[in-house]
């Protein structure tokens, strides 16, 4: 009982330190760009019906994109105890082959190019 009450004092205090840390930690006084609620290069109180610049587009497609490729590979550890591991190890290849392919072909073309 006196090792969960300790375990539980500590867990308790480290938490509030690390609570009133972060309070005192950040600056009084952010600039402008971390009070915007947007951080796509617009501004969020103008109109809505100025041209949106294609690349923010398609730089949220590939974060999308590699942002669902840790998604689905999250599960790979477990795949071992299946009763062919080889065939995850397989298709998880063949997944990240696929997008290493998919971004190499978007670097040769120019489309992670910012500036022209």
């Amino acid at each position: 009982m006196n090792l969960v009450m300790t375990m539980i004092t500590i867990s308790a205090m480290l938490s509030i330190i690390l609570a009133a840390v972060s309070f005192w930690l950040p600056l009084t006084s952010p600039d402008h760009n971390k009070l915007s609620p947007y951080e796509c290069g617009f501004d969020p109180l103008g109109s809505a019906r100025l041209p949106f610049s294609l690349r923010f587009f398609l730089v949220a497609i590939l974060f999308l994109l590699f942002d669902l490729e840790i998604a689905l590979l999250l599960p790979l550890p477990w795949g071992d105890q299946l009763s062919s591991p080889l065939t995850t190890f397989t298709w998880a290849c063949a997944l990240l082959a696929l997008l290493t392919l998919g971004l190499i072909y978007e670097w040769l073309q120019g489309g992670l190019e910012w500036a022209e």
